[in-house]
């Protein structure tokens, strides 16, 4: 299967901790797929910015999403009201969407606020890691290592107990 996951988050990752982390998994994912990883630039946000200031953060940010979309990725959103799944579930998931004939699947972060309706509405499926909030950095972290466990469950590999 030549699947490619393409990873697209607003904002730089500064912390080497966390990109020594994310190019640990994204070499363990190497034997399965390509993974690319999209980092956009996130609009500084005033404190106390205003909702209607906070709504064109959020469009802005939505924008240089979706030129990183094409039109035939099949596009999961991290969003907190999103669906939650155990690991299982979320690796049928992947392993459904190739099967539809998908090779590229596109996992999307938004920066600090979140994401724009529009970015929502374009995604084929919302999921949510929890209530918890984490820094969107941690994130993509927590995220790769999950796309990596979703591989290991596929493959019956005993990385996953």
């Amino acid at each position: 299967m030549n699947m490619k996951i393409k990873i697209v988050t607003v904002g730089k990752l500064k912390e080497k901790y966390l990109k020594d982390g994310i190019a640990e998994y994204t070499k363990r994912l190497s034997r399965f797929t390509k993974v690319e990883m999209v980092e956009l630039l996130d609009e500084k946000t005033p404190d106390r910015a205003s909702d209607l200031e906070n709504q064109q953060i959020l469009e802005k940010e939505g924008n240089r999403i979706l030129a990183k979309v094409g039109d035939r990725e099949y596009v999961i959103a991290l969003a907190i009201e999103g669906q939650q799944f155990p690991s299982e579930k979320f690796s049928q998931i992947l392993e459904e969407v190739t099967v539809r004939g998908y090779s590229e699947i596109t996992f999307v972060i938004g920066g600090s606020l979140g994401l724009s309706p529009a970015v929502k509405k374009r995604a084929n499926l919302l999921m949510s890691f929890g209530k918890l909030t984490l820094p969107h950095q941690l994130m993509k972290l927590v995220l790769i290592e999950q796309i990596y466990r979703a591989f290991m469950i596929q493959q019956g590999s005993p990385y996953h107990k």
